[in-house]
């Protein structure tokens, strides 16, 4: 297998060749940079630790040239900053005992292009030899270009998989903007809740970001444990932390989806959800 950029990296923990770590693939996660899959997709991550039937794949689309820098790694250029952060992701994988982990190096530029034919081309590649029960995506409200650019091309090239072989479920997770203010009923809990520790090394794994200048680390645990507790107003906590999801399957299901009144649907059901409470205890 190859793919569109010659920086692209592929690791497998255990030594395990591509076709192989792909194969035995439960769970997937496409992800713009580096950390946002532990970020993200840390309920697929943990249903997969330690578990010889199941294997978590992370993909990241981008090359982390752009991301932002400080104290140690204030003086990197963005070629020095590739390399930190490329390792940084595959020492996620290895504390996550991760299938596999592909960085596929493409400059954001070119992700966030209207055609990403070579994005495309390399996510369908992937997705071709790998049949995930759950997929995990950037969802399309985040606030983040890039972000939303990458969740474009994942779909894209979702579609172009036979209808047979799509996922069966399909997340959109939280990002650069969190889904606490999606309506209940569409909100979908991922419990993630199991092995704490580890969550917290995983994001360890990022110092570059973290002594860098952004506390991801502290900011994501602290979203969890907020999901969880403002969940509901009249019942204790039934989980330590939460996060929170949409359900992309219907976009991945059908090819004549649009995307946008899709997302604007969830809107107007919160812009009701709040007419509709202020309108009850109005004089």
């Amino acid at each position: 297998m190859s793919f569109s950029q010659s920086a692209a990296d592929i690791f497998a923990p255990d030594g395990a060749p591509l076709p192989v770590t792909l194969k035995r693939t439960t769970h997937l996660c496409i992800a713009a940079h580096q950390d946002d899959i532990e970020i993200m997709a840390y309920h697929g991550i943990a249903a997969c630790y330690g578990r010889d039937d199941r294997g978590f794949t992370g993909v990241v689309v981008t090359d982390g040239a752009g991301s932002p820098r400080a104290g140690a790694f204030a003086a990197l250029s963005d070629e020095q900053m590739k390399a930190v952060r490329a390792e940084e992701q595959r020492q996620a994988a290895r504390v996550g005992q991760y299938s596999v982990v592909i960085q596929l190096a493409h400059p954001s530029a070119v992700v966030k292009t209207s055609s990403g034919e070579p994005v495309r081309r390399d996510l369908a590649e992937i997705l071709r030899e790998c049949s995930p029960q759950v997929v995990y995506l950037h969802n399309p409200a985040d606030k983040h270009d890039t972000h939303v650019a990458v969740f474009l091309r994942s779909l894209e090239a979702l579609r172009q998989l036979p209808r047979d072989r799509r996922p069966k479920k399909v997340l959109g997770c939280e990002g650069w903007r969190d889904l606490d203010w999606l309506p209940d009923d569409d909100k979908r809990p991922l419990d993630v809740s199991a092995q704490p520790d580890l969550a917290v090394e995983l994001l360890g794994c990022f110092q570059s970001q973290i002594t860098g200048g952004k506390r991801y680390d502290l900011a994501t645990m602290g979203r969890r444990l907020a999901n969880a507790t403002f969940h509901a107003s009249h019942a204790i906590d039934r989980h330590a932390a939460l996060t929170w999801a949409m359900d992309l399957t219907p976009l991945v299901q059908d090819d004549r989806l649009p995307v946008e009144p899709f997302i604007l649907r969830f809107i107007d059901r919160l812009r009701d959800d709040v007419a509709a409470r202020l309108r009850k205890f109005s004089a």
